[in-house]
Order: structure tokens, then C-alpha cells, then sequence
């Protein structure tokens, strides 16, 4: 009668450290990679959607003579204001109340290209130059609106601080200045933080 001897290979322990090394490294990876993506994909929205805008107010300039301006767009100044707030604004947005001088501008800019006030209502004899999706406003699905948002969860910034002073220190562009600050939120932004801003100067 033969006898059969019965061994039973297992991993060692070397073997298994090697292989959850070699995943956990892939999966950092891959993570950075989708990161680096995601961030990337926002850019791109960024600047697409200040161009659309940038024209809106063109639109508006040839029809008005004059850009969207009001005592809040004169007195934001990119040079020295670089933060749009303390957190994103999640969908939906925690304090849509919250209100600093990106949503104030960025909200009157919303009113003046689209024709309606934050609660949703036409205002009367207004025309509509740009169409805000959702995912641009802040709170995303309900009302009344308190900013437009950039896709990285923070208010546009909107300035006409150099128009409303010529040759002053103010502002950049003699027209306005419209940015998102990438996410970024230091003020005074350093200049290392501007050159990470989408803007339209």
C-alpha cells in the first residue's frame, strides 16, 4: 500500500508583504492619477465657462454701453481679495446664506446676465444674455440663488475695480476681471496662487 503525503504549500509571509506593497502602490497610483484628472477636467470647465460669461458681458456692453458694474464690483479687488470663501459650497449648500464679496459680485452678475432675481422671478424689462446651469449656481437645485459657482466649489470673483478707476492700483483689466481661484483661497493672494488662477486677464 503506498502512502500519499499531503503538503500543503501556503504563502509566506514575505510573499504576501510583497504582493499588498505592489497593490497598495497601484492603487496610489491610480488615485493620483484621477486626482491629477479630476483637477484638470475643472480647469478646462473653468475656462470654458469664464469665456461663455466674458462674452455674455460683451453682449451685455453692446446692448447697455457700459459693463455689469454696481459699488460691489467697483470695490473687489483680485490684487488683494483672493479668498471666495472659507469652504466649497457643496450641493446641496449647507449656508447658502454665507456671503462674502465673490458671492455678492459673482450673484449680481448672475441677476444682470440672466435676467432674474435669486428667487427666481424675471426682472421686469431685463433681457437674458446667458443661461446658468445648475451645477454653476450655489444652492445647486433650489432657490434663491446666492452665487455662481466655479467648478471647484467656490464663487467666481467679478471686478470692474480698474473701470471704475482708471489708472488706479486696482483691478487689471480696464473692462472687468472675471476669475476662480482653482480653489486656492489665501488673501492677499500670493503671487505663486494667482499664476494657478483661471481668469480672463
Amino acid at each position: 500500500m503506498k502512502k500519499f503525503s499531503s503538503k500543503i504549500r501556503a504563502f509566506t509571509l514575505i510573499e504576501l508583504i510583497v504582493v499588498f506593497t505592489i497593490i497598495i502602490i497601484l492603487a496610489g497610483l491610480v488615485l493620483s492619477t484621477v486626482g491629477y484628472a479630476r483637477k484638470k477636467g475643472a480647469r478646462a470647465r473653468a475656462e470654458t465657462e469664464i469665456a461663455a460669461i466674458s462674452a455674455a458681458c460683451e453682449s451685455y456692453k453692446a446692448d447697455n454701453g457700459i459693463y455689469p458694474t454696481s459699488a460691489d464690483t467697483n470695490s473687489l479687488d483680485p490684487k488683494t481679495n483672493g479668498n471666495p470663501g472659507s469652504t466649497p459650497c457643496p450641493s446641496p449648500c449647507p449656508d447658502p446664506g454665507a456671503v462674502t464679496a465673490y458671492s455678492q459680485t459673482s450673484l449680481f452678475l448672475y441677476t444682470q446676465l440672466s435676467g432674474m432675481n435669486p428667487d427666481g422671478t424675471p426682472i421686469a424689462g431685463a433681457r437674458s444674455y446667458f443661461s446658468f446651469k445648475p451645477n454653476m449656481l450655489s444652492p445647486r437645485q433650489s432657490l434663491p440663488i446666492t452665487a455662481i459657482l466655479d467648478p471647484f466649489g467656490y464663487s467666481y470673483g467679478y471686478s470692474t475695480a480698474q473701470a471704475s478707476n482708471p489708472g488706479g492700483a486696482a483691478g487689471y483689466n480696464p473692462t472687468f476681471d472675471l476669475w476662480s481661484t482653482a480653489g486656492l483661497t489665501s488673501s492677499p493672494p500670493s503671487a505663486a496662487d494667482q499664476n494657478q488662477w483661471i481668469k480672463n486677464w
